[in-house]
């Protein structure tokens, strides 16, 4: 599949997500600060450092770690997760309808990966806008996006084929 020309194709971070981000940031900010206010009572301020080190880099880190892989080729959706995670495939003949939507009202959503819920299954790593896909079943796929108008486009045309 990598020589292939797809119709879409969007990778999603783990670790591009604002609010936790900047969540890691202040944890960050709170080991310096405790690491220059412990510097003159005992052993523990070298612990501070390296933890708030270790906060940053892991935070580097995790920008570049894909969470999951939308894929829109041949009809089908395909979202390909994190390491051992199980491609999922949509068959487009099989869905009925296709809309946007926000993906919750929530300020914190943790990202998921084939979260089944309520007659839903959740895609997300990050932003607020989602691609929502109904099958014959009544069954929903809330895709998480960054590019919600393209994808939406990008599926009613794979459909119209």
């Amino acid at each position: 599949m990598s020589n292939q020309k797809y119709a879409y194709l969007e990778k999603q971070y783990i670790g591009r997500d604002y609010i936790r981000i900047c969540i890691r940031l202040l944890l960050a900010a709170f080991c310096f600060g405790a690491y220059v206010y412990e510097r003159d009572r005992d052993n523990t301020q070298d612990l501070f450092l390296v933890v708030g080190f270790g906060i940053i880099g892991i935070s580097i880190l995790l920008l570049f770690l894909i969470h999951y892989k939308t894929i829109i080729v041949n009809k089908s959706i395909i979202l390909d997760g994190l390491w051992t995670a199980k491609m999922v495939k949509i068959d487009l003949n099989s869905i009925v309808s296709v809309r946007k939507d926000q993906y919750n009202n929530f300020f914190f959503n943790n990202p998921v990966y084939n979260l089944h819920r309520k007659g839903s299954i959740r895609f997300y790593s990050s932003g607020e806008d989602a691609v929502v896909l109904t099958d014959r079943d009544g069954l929903e796929y809330y895709i998480g996006t960054q590019r919600p108008n393209e994808m939406y486009l990008v599926i009613k045309d794979e459909m119209s084929k």
